[in-house]
C-alpha cells in the first residue's frame, strides 16, 4: 500500500560530515569528520532540511578522536558555521573501537576504512534502524552499501546517493564475522558472478558494496546532471563496468536522478568570521588583499599582495589523476612566472602532500608554495585570500569547490567534466559573460593554457577585473541555492513514499536475486 508525505521521519546515513550542531551548547566544529566534499554536501543536506521542518535524522559514526581534535581547534568558541541547532535526539552516532581513534578521516579502500565501514553499518542495522524506525532513508556512497538491502528487508524505501566512485569487494563471511547477520539480506546484495545459494556465496564469491547499494536501494543519484550522463552514456575508464550496468538498469526503470547541490549559506563572505576582512561584491578588492597577506604571513610565503594566489582545495591522494597533472606542471608554472611571484597553497588531506613538499624543497620554493592539512578555518580563510581556485579533475562529481570560489571571488580554473561543467563557464570579457576558466583536454597542455589564461585575467586593469569578480561573486550567491536542493530531495522523497512497495517473504529461503520493484 503507497504511503503518503505526512512528515516523514528520515534518516540520512553518512559516513562524513562537515558539521553538525546540536543543543548541548558545544561548537560546531566538534561535530566535523570530513574527507572532502561529500562530508560538506551531506552538512548542508541535512540542515536545508532541517530548516524546511522536516523530521531529519543523521546516522554517522562515533569520531571521538576526530570531534576531540575539532574541539581543540575551536576559536574562542565561536562557530565557524551558521549556528542552526539540530536536536540532540535525532543524532545517532554509531559506536564502536574501530573508528574511536583515528585522527584523521580517509575515505579510502584500504583495510581500516572497510572495518570502519562494516563496524558502522553493523550499528545502522542493528541499533539505529529498529530505534528510529524511519519512513525513508537516505545512505551515501560505499561505506553505507549494505544498509539499501536490509532497509528493503525492513520494507523502508531507501535512497542511495554516489559522490565517490571508490569500492571494495567483500566476502559474506567478513560481513557476518563484523557482526552483520548476511543471511537476511544475502539477495540484495551485487556480487561478482552470478549466486549460486547461500552457502556457496558466502565463502567464495565476494559482494561489491558499492553496485550493492545502488542494486538494491529504490531509487538512486548523483549530485551532478553531467556526472550522471558521463558515467551512464559516456565510455570511461573510471567507473566499473558492473556499476554502469547497475546504474542504465536504475535509468531505465525511471529510478535513476540527479539533484545538484549548492554551498550553504554559511559560505558567505560578508558573514565568514574566519576572514580576516570580511567583504560583500561592492568591496571586495581591498579586503581581498587584506586576507591574502594574512594567509601569507600564516603559511610564510612573500608577503605581496599583488601577486596570483591560487587555492587548492581538495583531497591530495595518489589515486586522483589530477593531483599526478598539477604536480608535473608546478615546476613550469614557477619557472614561467616567477616574475609575477606566482604563488599556490595547498590547504588539503592526502597521501601526495610530502610529495609536494619534495617539489617545493628541489626548487627552493617555500616562499612561494605552502602544502598544510585541512583545518576548517585556513580553508575559508584561503578562498577569501585567492585568486584562483584549482580543480584540474579528471572527473568531479559535484563541482562544490567550484561554486565556493565563485561565491568568495576566486575564479576557478577546471577541467570541463561532471559538476565543474555545471557550474563552470569559460570567462568570456567581450560578452560580460561567465565565471571562469576551462579547459577541455586533460593533460598538461590544456592545465597550462587555462591557466595563462588566468593569468592574462589578472593582468587586466583592476577596474576591468574587479567589475567582472564582482558580477561572478553576485550570480553564484543566488544560481546555486541549498534551500532549491533540499526541495528537489523533498520531491524525490515523496515520490518514493507515494510509490508500492513490494517487500521480500522469506528473505533466507527466496531463491530471487533481483530486488523487488
Amino acid at each position: 500500500m503507497a504511503q503518503t508525505l505526512r512528515e516523514p521521519k528520515i534518516l540520512v546515513v553518512t559516513p562524513e560530515v562537515s558539521f553538525l550542531p546540536d543543543r548541548t551548547g558545544i561548537p560546531s566544529q566538534q561535530m566535523a569528520a570530513r574527507s572532502g566534499g561529500l562530508g560538506d554536501t551531506s552538512a548542508t543536506l541535512i540542515h536545508a532540511l532541517y530548516r524546511l521542518g522536516v523530521d531529519v535524522h543523521v546516522a554517522m559514526p562515533n569520531y571521538r578522536n576526530i570531534f576531540r581534535g575539532n574541539r581543540e581547534r575551536c576559536f574562542d568558541g565561536e562557530q565557524i558555521c551558521r549556528r542552526q541547532e539540530l536536536p540532540h535526539e535525532r543524532i545517532h552516532l554509531a559506536q564502536d573501537r574501530s573508528f574511536y581513534y583515528h585522527p584523521k578521516l580517509f575515505v579510502d579502500t584500504g583495510w581500516e576504512n572497510i572495518k570502519i565501514a562494516l563496524a558502522f553499518q553493523r550499528e545502522v542495522i542493528n541499533r539505529i534502524l529498529p530505534e528510529v524506525r524511519p519512513d525513508l532513508v537516505h545512505c551515501h556512497d560505499w561505506l553505507t552499501g549494505l544498509i539499501p538491502a536490509m532497509a528493503r528487508q525492513y520494507g523502508i524505501p531507501c535512497l542511495f546517493t554516489l559522490y565517490h566512485l571508490n569500492t571494495v569487494k567483500v566476502s559474506l563471511t567478513c560481513i557476518e564475522d563484523r557482526g552483520i547477520d548476511a543471511a537476511a539480506f544475502w539477495q540484495n546484495c551485487y556480487y561478482t558472478r552470478m549466486p549460486v545459494n547461500y552457502e556457496e556465496t558466502r565463502h567464495t564469491n565476494p559482494a561489491d558494496l558499492l553496485v550493492s547499494g545502488v542494486f538494491a536501494a529504490h531509487f538512486a543519484n548523483t549530485v551532478s546532471p553531467t556526472f550522471l550522463r558521463q558515467i551512464i552514456q559516456e565510455p570511461c575508464d573510471f567507473i566499473d563496468g558492473a556499476l554502469k550496468k547497475e546504474l542504465r538498469s536504475k535509468s531505465q526503470t525511471g529510478c535513476l536522478s540527479a539533484i545538484e547541490h549548492a554551498p550553504g549559506p554559511d559560505f558567505n563572505p560578508a558573514t565568514d568570521s574566519a576572514l580576516y576582512r570580511r567583504y560583500t561584491p561592492g568591496d571586495h578588492y581591498a579586503a581581498k588583499l587584506f586576507n591574502k597577506l594574512y594567509l601569507q604571513e600564516i603559511f610564510h610565503l612573500k608577503l605581496d599582495s599583488t601577486a596570483p594566489l591560487f587555492f587548492w582545495p581538495t583531497r591530495i591522494g595518489g589515486g586522483r589523476r589530477g593531483c599526478w597533472l598539477m604536480i608535473d606542471v608546478l615546476p613550469v608554472l614557477l619557472e614561467r612566472y616567477l616574475p609575477e611571484d606566482l604563488q599556490i597553497v595547498f590547504i588539503a588531506d592526502g597521501d601526495l602532500r610530502e610529495h609536494i613538499q619534495g617539489v617545493i624543497n628541489a626548487h627552493n620554493a617555500g616562499d612561494r608554495i605552502a602544502v598544510a592539512e585541512f583545518e576548517p578555518r585556513r580553508y575559508r580563510l584561503a578562498y577569501g585570500a585567492a585568486d584562483f581556485v584549482l580543480l584540474p579533475m579528471l572527473y568531479e562529481p559535484c563541482g562544490l569547490p567550484c561554486k565556493i570560489g565563485q561565491r568568495y571571488g576566486a575564479l576557478p580554473i577546471g577541467h570541463d567534466t561532471g559538476g565543474i561543467h555545471d557550474a563552470l563557464t569559460h570567462l568570456d570579457l567581450a560578452a560580460d559573460c561567465g565565471n571562469g576558466f576551462a579547459f577541455e583536454t586533460f593533460d598538461t597542455n590544456g592545465l597550462l593554457w587555462a591557466i595563462e589564461q588566468a593569468m592574462a585575467f589578472h593582468r587586466l586593469p583592476i577596474p576591468v577585473k574587479g567589475r567582472q569578480v564582482a558580477r561572478i561573486m553576485t550570480e553564484s550567491m543566488t544560481h546555486f541555492d541549498e534551500q532549491a536542493t533540499a526541495r528537489a530531495y523533498l520531491a524525490l522523497y515523496q515520490r518514493m513514499l507515494m510509490r508500492p512497495f513490494k517487500q521480500l517473504q522469506d528473505p533466507a529461503a527466496s531463491t530471487s536475486l533481483q530486488p523487488a520493484a
